[in-house]
């Protein structure tokens, strides 16, 4: 972990695991609106979306950090 501001934060490699499974989350749940019209599907797909949303900004702020820190 690493720490912007005071706070701790993961690094790129762990947020980017969790990236990846908002990604695949989002993925299943708007196909499975799209294809089969399952409204509830569409819920969760934008709530996956948001929550990567959020990981995307501390993606940007870990990868920063850790780009400095080997420089």
């Amino acid at each position: 972990y690493i720490y912007i501001k005071g706070e701790i934060v993961m690094t790129s490699n762990e947020l980017f695991t969790k990236m990846e499974g908002f990604w695949s989350e989002f993925n299943e749940n708007h196909s499975k609106f799209t294809e089969k019209g399952n409204k509830a599907a569409a819920t969760r797909a934008r709530k996956a979306v948001g929550e990567l949303k959020k990981l995307v900004t501390d993606y940007r702020k870990a990868s920063v950090t850790e780009s400095k820190r080997t420089v």
